[in-house]
């Protein structure tokens, strides 16, 4: 076997395993050609300086994960701030083989290593957070790449649906390719991203996140969503019966150093 060939045939399978696929799915194009998300939640440690966090996100990682070809990075705050206080990062890859590559990339870069010896320097006994969760997310088919709203103030919601079994969040995420994306789109909330969760905690589940301009446009665009008649036709229909769980959801600005 040619060695540029057995390297793309390694790498596909790594990848694979690495996201829990089937390696040969980790070939098909389909798959290859949808994004990867990843999404962090830190928990922040009770008055820790999170300057230092914002400074390492914006010297260090971000810059780092640009340079090996991650374009738009997102850090979001809390619209209302919790306690304890939590800060996410969400980290489009444009495919499975970037979020292994490009990890052990950013790990190896010289100028990142410079760039965060300050955050790795930080005492044990001043923590800036307590843990972090993460979460890998794979695009939808009828929605496979993020999309990076105009930079105007605005309000981003993150809404996870929880189901009570993985075929009744296949029904759901069938139920958003029947005509929930149009919908969200007629009532002004612009959606950013739509992931199904294939590691992290809390499964099977879904998440995706849409914006808008501010809270009161949100009220008026989830009423608008709510009254619309091929929505009520969605849910009466009996297939999408039972297929969420649990709902819940977080009201995020982002950091002003974001890309998203």
């Amino acid at each position: 076997m040619e060695r540029r060939k057995f390297l793309q045939s390694s790498m596909a399978v790594t990848a694979g395993l690495a996201l829990n696929i089937n390696p040969t799915i980790a070939n098909d194009k389909d798959l290859i050609s949808k994004e990867i998300y990843e999404l962090r939640e830190y928990e922040m440690h009770f008055g820790a300086d999170q300057g230092q966090m914002d400074n390492y996100f914006k010297t260090a990682l971000i810059p780092a994960l640009n340079k090996y070809g991650i374009k738009a990075v997102g850090v979001f705050k809390e619209w209302r701030q919790s306690e304890p206080a939590k800060v996410y990062l969400l980290i489009p890859y444009p495919s499975p083989d970037h979020y292994i590559s490009v990890n052990l990339k950013v790990k190896a870069d010289a100028a990142y290593i410079k760039n965060s010896a300050a955050y790795n320097s930080i005492p044990a006994d001043k923590p800036v957070y307590n843990r972090f969760i993460s979460s890998l997310m794979i695009a939808f088919d009828g929605f496979p790449k993020i999309v990076i709203p105009s930079g105007e103030a605005r309000i981003f919601e993150l809404r996870t649906y929880e189901g009570y079994s993985e075929e009744a969040v296949k029904r759901k995420i069938k139920m958003f390719h029947d005509g929930e994306f149009s919908i969200f789109k007629r009532a002004k909330l612009d959606p950013v991203f739509f992931g199904e969760v294939i590691a992290g905690d809390k499964l099977p589940r879904i998440t995706y996140m849409i914006t808008c301009n501010g809270m009161e446009e949100h009220d008026k665009g989830w009423a608008a969503f709510l009254a619309d008649p091929e929505w009520k036709k969605l849910a009466g229909d009996p297939q999408y019966a039972n297929t969420i769980s649990k709902i819940s959801n977080s009201f995020l600005v982002p950091a002003p150093y974001s890309q998203v």
